[in-house]
């Protein structure tokens, strides 16, 4: 089963190339590596920013959930795993002071569920949509780009949406 991910942000920001990292590491590798379905196959494109010189360290907010339909263990989850990806893959360091370079904040702004395929008139497949809308703010110039970050999960109609959700909760690779 493929899976897609959509990307869109504001106007770019041309910045100085010091290293490269991905945009979704820093808005939400971890929701595609969280929730993914075991066996399933995740197709992505990233795109790909510069950290400055000047900037070394990252405060990440708890991505709040603003969604419909609430899982509560998702926002602590997501956040949890954006602040690793950032520390493992990226010079940054991460601190929970008023004092870092750059901010994270995070909205989970869908948490849905519908009906993904259909076979001889009866539900084969049921997707999970999960949206995302995050903000880096540049504590220096104050200067703010939003990502917008959609992941669609498929899992099989046999299955219960609490043993799905389990599913895509438990998988230990966050």
């Amino acid at each position: 089963m493929g899976k897609q991910l959509a990307i869109s942000s504001s106007p770019e920001i041309q910045m100085p190339a010091t290293k490269k990292i991905s945009v979704t590491i820093l808005s939400l590798l971890s929701l595609s590596a969280a929730l993914m379905i075991n066996s399933c196959h995740v197709h992505y494109g990233f795109r790909d920013v510069s950290i400055p010189p000047d900037i070394n360290t990252v405060r990440v907010n708890l991505i709040e959930n603003r969604a419909g339909y609430v899982n509560v263990q998702l926002s602590p989850r997501l956040t949890d795993r954006l602040r690793q990806k950032i520390v493992s893959q990226t010079r940054l360091k991460q601190t929970n002071g008023d004092n870092a370079d750059w901010e994270i904040t995070g909205t989970i702004t869908d948490y849905s569920f519908s009906t993904a395929g259909i076979s001889n008139q009866q539900t084969t497949t049921n997707r999970i949509n999960v949206s995302v809308h995050l903000v880096r703010t540049n504590q220096k110039d104050g200067k703010t780009k939003d990502y917008n970050v959609t992941r669609n999960f498929d899992f099989p109609s046999s299955q219960s949406l609490q043993q799905a959700e389990s599913n895509l909760l438990s998988i230990s690779d966050w």
